[in-house]
This record gives C-alpha cells, structure tokens and sequence, in this order.
C-alpha cells in the first residue's frame, strides 16, 4: 500500500500520525427522506469501501519454501550481489532483481547435535536448527559465517569461488548468540570480528569481545557495573584518518539498551547506551589481562524535555558518515519501556558530541549507603593520568606509552571500577526528529540526496513491526514524512533493512524484498511530485511526468522542476472538470481522490462551502455523495485541496476536479399556442391577457407550490409570444440553492417548456402516489392473509370458526348436532327438564358423566366447554351463582368436613 504524505500526515515534532481514512459523517434525516437516507449512507459505505485497497508497488521478493528467517543480509557493490543467511542455508541474490538467485548453500545441524539439543529442552522443529547469524566479509574471496547450530554456535569460512563453506568449522561462542531469538551485532574491521552477544548458553554472561587471527581474546569483565542484561542492536567503527593531528586510533562504537545500575526505580528501568573500545587495545599487562583497557559507557538521551517523556529503548542505529569521519551523523529509533505509550521516536547525534563526552565527561563510582545499598553518583576526586579509557595517542607516545601494555595499574584499576560515565550524549536539537504515534520502528537507514537545488538532505527510511516503510526528509532542521509504503504482505516485522544507491532491500522471517528507493512515477500531477517534497523527484513538463532524478534516462532532461518547500505554485494551473446528469430524487457520486493524506478537502457548491451539516450533502472521503437530488441541488461542484506548506510558511490551495450538475427531466407533452404566462412558485399571482387562461395557470400554480420547494422560479414561455430568458434567483436561504450561471449551465440545456407545473415536481408527485398505492395495496394483502391465516389455525373467536365451518365443513361430523346444540343454547332449558336430568345422574351417575362428556365434545380443542367459557355448575339454578362466578363451589348441597371435626362415632 502506497499511502502519500505529500500533504504530510505527521506535523512535525508532533505525537500523533494522522490515519490515512477520513472522517465519514452522516447528516440528519427526516422522516420523509429517511428512505433516500438509507440509499445515501449505503451508497456512501461503497464508496468507503471500494476506494480502499493496497496499490501495487512492482515490488520484487525472493523465498524458497521451506526456508525461513532471512534476517541476515550483507551487500557487495564490487560483486554486484546481495548475501542472505537464513535458517540452514546461504543464498546469493543478485543485487538488482533478488528475484534473481546465483548461488546456494545449505548449512544443517548434525544429529549428534540435534539429540544434544533436544535433550536441554530446545525445540526439535525450531530452535534446535542452524540459523545463519553472521555474515561478514573478510576478503575479496571470502566470508566468515557463523550459525547457532542447535544452541551450539559454529563459524566458518565462506569462498566466493565456488561458493562452499571451508569445511573447518570452529567454536562460535562469544561469535554468534545461541537462541536464534536473542538479538546480538558484529562488525568486521580489517579481518577482525567484533561482536556483542552473550558467552553462555543460559545468556547470563554478556560480553563484547574481539576475536583476531593473529591477535588473543580480548574481552569485557563479567561485571553488572560493565554490563548489566544487555541487548545489543548495532556496532560500527570510526575511522579517524592518518592525518589526524593527535594521532588518535580508530574506535568501534556499540549501541545497546541495558537494565539501569545508578537510577533507583521499583522494577527494572532500562537505559540505552554507547559503548565505546580501541582499536589498537591490547589488555593491560597485570591489570586487566586480556580485557578491554578502553572500554567506557555513556547514556544516549532521547526524550521530549518540555513533557518529561524519555524513550528508553533503541531498537537500531545507523550511522551515517560523511567525508570526515568527525561529520558523522548517528541515527536511532526508539520506544518506550512502556509499550502501552504507542509513540515512537527518530534521534540523531553529532560524532563530535558523542567524543566530548567520552574525552571529558565526569566518571560515576559505586557509594555504599547505611552498609546495605549501593548507590551511583559522581566521582570527584582526582582522575589519574593518562585519562583512563583513552586511546593510545601522540602526547601518550612522547611518554612512552605506545599501546595498552604500558598503561600505569592505576589508570588500568580506575577504569575497571568506573566504566559508566556520568555526563549523557544528548541529541541535536535536544530533542527527536520525528515522533509517530502508534507505530514501532524496528530498523532505519539514512542516505544523503543532492536535489537539483545543490543542497544535501537526509532522506530517512525507517521499517515498522507491521512491514511498513516510512520515507522521510530532513529539511531545516525538521522532517517531513514523504509517503508510506506497505513492504511485506503478511504485516510481518522487518528485522533488517539495507541500502544501496538504487535499491531498498527488507529481510524479514519470510523472505527478502527489494523496493526502489522512490515512486516518482506515482505522482501523476504536477503538484503532488512537488508537494511530496522528495528529493529524488521532480517535474517534467514536456513530458507531464514526475522522473527520478537519478535515472540515467532523467539525467539527460532539461527544465525540471523541483521545490522542497513544497511551493507548488510553479505548477501550470490546470482542473478536471465533467459533467453529471442525474434524474431527480436520485444520489450523485461526485469522486475527488487525494492521494495525500495531509490534504485537507474542501468542496463548493456554486461558490459556497459546504459542510457536513449541509442538507441531503454526505461528504466521504473520497468524494461527494448527494441524494435525492432537487431542482436546488444543481450546479457547479468543486473539489480543492488544502495544505500548510510549513517550509514556504503559506497555504496551498488547488482544484483537483469540477462537476456541473444538472437534473435529467422527463420529456414535456406537446403544449397549446397561448400567451406569455410568468408564474412565481409560493405565491398566487399570474398574469394573462386571457382570464379564463390566467384562471387555469393560478390553480395549475397553486397545486405546484405545495409540491416544489418555495425558493425555485420558473419561467413559462408559451409559442405565441417572443421567447424571453428569465433569470432564476433563489432567496437567501441557510441551505445552498440553486443559482445557475450562463457559462456553467450544459451546451444542450433549453428554456424550460410551457407548463404550469415544475416538472421535477410532477415527477415527484406521480412517484408518491403510486408508492402510496403499492403501499396501500401491499399492507391489505398482507392483512388479508393473516385473517385467514388465523381463522384457518382456529386462533380466532366463535364467528370464524362457524365461518370457517360453513365453508370447509366440520372435522368431526360426528359432533355436530351437539355443536349445534350448545350454540342454540340448550343448557337454558326448563327447570323440569333439570330436575329429570338430576335425577338421571344420581340414578346412572357413571353413564351420565360419558353422556355429558360426549355432549361437550365438539371436536375443536380450541372451543370453550358449551358454556361460553364458564365451567357447568352441579346446581342448575337460573340464578345460580355460578354464573358469575364459575370458579365458586356449590357449599349447599354438601356437607363441610371440618379438619378438627370428630369423627363419627
């Protein structure tokens, strides 16, 4: 995914990274719109989604299945090649299409180590592999490769020839870590490896180390005071030149966050370092034996002062030097401890500042506080001389002090206790280039680009744990974010990243991918190429391209144009305009893309601009959205973009693209010959020499007014009279209407036909009354098919069963002469016709009861038990209180047993 930030996203020195989508507002709808408000919002939701998607980039990817974790990776200009060590096997890619593989060599674990490994409780699947860790360069012909070889850490060496390993592994330890997951760095310097890792297989012994051919171990102490659970990120030296004037050795920085030794905290605070070591150091003759004699520490600052906010991780660093290694500018990305902060930062040092600290800064030393705690603070006592920790110099070799060797024991013990140095290296600026919120750079890299203004900027690349690239620019003093771009697909860390003069190259866990540098051909407008402000590109207008600047095919051009303040005035002026016909009462589409996500777009509407509270307006991000349509709603529509341009210090505004609306009207029947006839919409006055006519034109006016919007004139030209324009002049209203201009109405746009009626209205109207209908019509049906339904289903009262019955006929026909005769009401018989049925249930009481029952059996279980919904009494009086109470027990006809009632005798 390519996201722009031509109109920048991050400002400056700010905390939070604007998200690449906009805002999506949905305005309030009435009720009689509610259903085109519905159409709009989904209409509005397409247009969301669809206008999202990753770009396609062209980017090239190298993977082998089966093979994971490309993380190491070593370019060679002179061989043109690309080095990539991942989990048992080395590959050479070829340095300009690594899709391109020249050699391969696999490099596995023996099963002797395997079975080792499995049996400390490593991973069989997993850790106990062979992932290639080093890969360094020791000569034109060959490399030194070290692996971890099932938490057994091997080297060997690796010929360019044939591309073979020598066959004479060697042991590792102090080379390469022994967890593939532990980070550690090395650095070739003239065939001598130099490394940070740890020395045990538990990693509880950290140590930086010098490994030589011709030369023994040399080491640091195992001490919390040297270094405390380190992890180290980076290491590189510093040359500096056979014309110095103090003669002063080379040195090899390392850059590595630790756990803090003089800050009291409730947990373990971390704190990033530099550590700094000769070249030229030999260890000391009886202090010091085998270890560093020169090995001091510093903090690296990287906070925002004026909010007391540090970050306190680094995560990488790339240096970048200049023609004088003194001008060397060292870059790192860092984080908080506190991962929930989510912001991460981009510093950068001055050599020089980091040397003046480590050739004058004050030495810390351990205090005992109360005999049981152990405090830093400062050393203000007398510091011996020579300056311990310093390089083997000239003033040194006037005292015959010529290396290391001949250090005094005091200046060798005073460095042994007091390693850590006080003062900090702070960073230019006393304060981050860049802060982006919610994003964690992993890896960076820095190049220096001559633009066509002969300036030198640094062009920042920095990669993210979600396998994004972030492109900036240095410019006085501030960095401006370029574009965005999506490297691997997968949302995957990257975990190395290289530059060379044409090419970005990105390893990660799954392969290797290589990026140009820049995307200059995706600017298609003269203003996004200038307000990306990228040095590597720039304008061409013969061609209307936007070129790389450093293609052989771009260095021929003339008259490019290129300004990195991001004025883009320059540009020729140009618009995109179109237009839209659409019936009334539908939804427009009015698409504007901006490809930056800095811009701020503002559209118009004949001059006036629009809001997201604008009536029946749903603006999107990618454009306009207006549904149900009116007469009001035509026009001419602009997009313009808007940007602070922080560098030229003004506002740049441009028109990205115009529509002209207009309304597709249904054609007019054939009209009567008559007179010239103006009638004013919202209100009753008509003019005609006719009265009869002029009758007609006032009830054809007054039925319209209730349809059409009251703001809108119409003019009515009838045949018989000369044709006149009338201009059409809504009143103020707070909504925007309608107010054509005679250069922006459609080439085929007519006066409207003679009629007394506006046309959108009469549309407008017959669509209501057949939508009413169909309504009408469509609830009936439904009404009617629940009603039968329901009487069908027996769920409804006495009348639709007998409905019901009359038209299916009864279930149970067997019934039905007692159906008839509980609705005829039999039960109200005589009260001698009663008292025989009393006396025939007392006599056959058994065969009364199969009587009585068969008597209420009318076959639907539904119906109430021939007593309208009353339970039959045993006492059959007119009066009987069981009518109206049909739950109350007849207490006269039986006798009360009593619980504490005696019992007969």
């Amino acid at each position: 995914m390519l996201c722009h930030c031509g109109f920048q996203c991050v400002a400056l020195l700010t905390l939070f990274l604007c998200p690449c989508r906009g805002n999506f507002t949905v305005p309030k709808l009435s009720e009689s719109n509610m259903g085109f408000g519905v159409l709009g919002v989904f209409l509005g939701l397409l247009l969301e989604v669809s206008t999202h998607g990753p770009h396609d980039l062209n980017l090239m990817e190298f993977s082998e299945p089966g093979i994971f974790n490309y993380s190491t990776l070593l370019l060679s200009e002179e061989r043109d090649a690309l080095y990539v060590g991942a989990r048992e096997a080395i590959f050479e890619l070829s340095k300009k299409n690594v899709t391109v593989r020249n050699k391969k060599v696999q490099w596995k674990v023996t099963a002797n180590s395997m079975n080792m490994c499995t049996l400390k409780g490593k991973s069989k699947e997993r850790e106990c592999l062979n992932y290639i860790r080093v890969l360094q360069a020791v000569d034109d012909t060959r490399l030194y490769v070290c692996g971890t070889h099932a938490f057994q850490p091997q080297c060997d060496y690796l010929y360019f020839g044939n591309f073979s390993l020598q066959g004479k592994p060697e042991d590792g330890r102090g080379k390469c870590s022994f967890d593939p997951s532990q980070i550690f760095t090395t650095v070739m310097v003239d065939g001598v490896l130099y490394s940070g890792t740890a020395y045990n297989f538990l990693g509880s012994e950290p140590i930086i180390s010098r490994y030589s051919p011709t030369q023994s171990l040399l080491r640091t102490e195992y001490s919390t005071s040297w270094l405390n659970e380190p992890s180290f990120v980076f290491a590189d030296v510093i040359r500096e030149g056979e014309n110095r004037a103090d003669g002063e050795d080379d040195k090899i920085y390392f850059f590595f966050t630790e756990v803090s030794v003089e800050y009291e905290f409730f947990g373990k605070l971390l704190i990033p370092r530099v550590a700094r070591v000769c070249k030229g150091d030999l260890g000391g003759q009886r202090t010091l034996q085998k270890k560093w004699t020169s090995f001091l520490k510093a903090k690296l600052v990287c906070s925002m002062p004026e909010l007391n906010f540090v970050f306190n991780v680094v995560h990488d660093v790339f240096t970048l030097k200049g023609t004088d290694q003194r001008d060397t500018v060292i870059y790192g990305v860092f984080t908080s401890q506190w991962g929930n902060v989510g912001l991460s930062a981009v510093c950068a040092y001055d050599m020089k500042a980091v040397e003046e600290v480590f050739s004058k800064g004050k030495y810390m030393q351990k205090a005992t506080v109360e005999q049981s705690h152990t405090k830093w603070v400062r050393y203000n006592g007398i510091t011996p001389a020579p300056r311990p920790g310093a390089c083997i110099n000239n003033q040194m070799r006037q005292q015959n002090i010529n290396n290391s060797l001949h250090l005094p024991d005091k200046t060798l013990q005073f460095v042994k206790d007091h390693p850590l140095l006080e003062d900090p290296v702070l960073p230019i600026g006393n304060g981050p280039r860049l802060i982006t919120k919610d994003v964690n750079y992993t890896q960076i890299v820095v190049e220096r680009v001559q633009a066509l203004d002969r300036n030198i900027y640094d062009v920042i690349f920095t990669g993210t744990d979600k396998g994004v690239l972030h492109k900036s620019v240095l410019f006085r003093g501030q960095v401006h974010i370029v574009e965005e771009i999506q490297l691997l697909k997968n949302s995957e860390p990257i975990k190395n990243l290289l530059l060379s003069s044409e090419s970005l190259y990105a390893g990660s866990d799954l392969g290797v991918v290589q990026s140009p540098t820049a995307f200059c051909g995706r600017y298609s407008l003269c203003e996004d190429c200038i307000l990306a402000r990228d040095p590597y590109c720039a304008w061409h207008p013969r061609t209307a391209r936007c070129v790389n600047i450093f293609d052989p095919a771009s260095q021929t051009l003339r008259g490019l144009i290129q300004n990195l303040t991001g004025d883009a005035d320059v540009c020729p002026s140009g618009r995109d305009q179109h237009r839209v016909m659409v019936k009334p009462g539908s939804s427009a589409e009015l698409p504007c893309l901006v490809h930056s996500n800095l811009a701020q777009v503002i559209w118009k509407s004949n001059g006036s601009v629009l809001t997201e509270a604008s009536r029946f307006h749903l603006i999107a991000e990618y454009g306009l959205l207006i549904y149900s349509v009116a007469p009001e709603d035509q026009g001419y529509y602009e997009c313009w973009s808007m940007e602070w341009a922080s560098a030229a210090g003004k506002n740049f505004s441009r028109l990205l693209a115009g529509y002209t609306l207009t309304l597709d009207l249904p054609p007019r029947p054939p009209h009567q010959a008559g007179h010239v006839v103006t009638t004013t919409l919202g209100s009753h006055e008509a003019s005609s020499t006719h009265a009869a006519e002029g009758k007609v034109e006032m009830e054809r006016a007054s039925l319209t007014s209730v349809l059409a919007p009251p703001s809108f004139t119409e003019t009515v030209l009838l045949p018989s009279s000369p044709q006149t324009d009338l201009p059409l002049t809504p009143p103020p209203s707070s909504t925007i209407k309608f107010q054509p201009k005679p250069n922006l109405l459609p080439t085929n746009s007519r006066v409207p036909h003679p009629d007394s009626r506006d046309p959108s209205a009469e549309y407008l109207q017959h669509n209501n009354t057949a939508a009413l209908l169909f309504l009408f019509l469509l609830f009936f049906l439904l009404f009617m098919a629940a009603l039968v339904y329901n009487c069908y289903m027996q769920y409804l009262p006495a009348p639709c069963l007998r409905l019901r019955a009359t038209l299916l006929g009864s279930p149970k026909s067997a019934h039905q002469p007692e159906y008839r005769a509980c609705e005829a009401g039999l039960i109200e018989t005589s009260a001698i016709d009663k008292i025989n049925m009393t006396e025939q249930l007392t006599k056959n009481g058994s065969q009364t009861t199969q009587n009585l029952r068969a008597l209420r059996d009318t076959g639907y279980e539904t119906e109430p038990e021939c007593g309208n919904g009353r339970i039959p009494s045993l006492s059959f009086g007119d009066d009987s209180p069981s009518k109206e109470k049909p739950f109350d027990v007849d207490c006269g006809s039986q006798d009360i047993q009593y619980a504490d009632a005696d019992p007969d005798p």
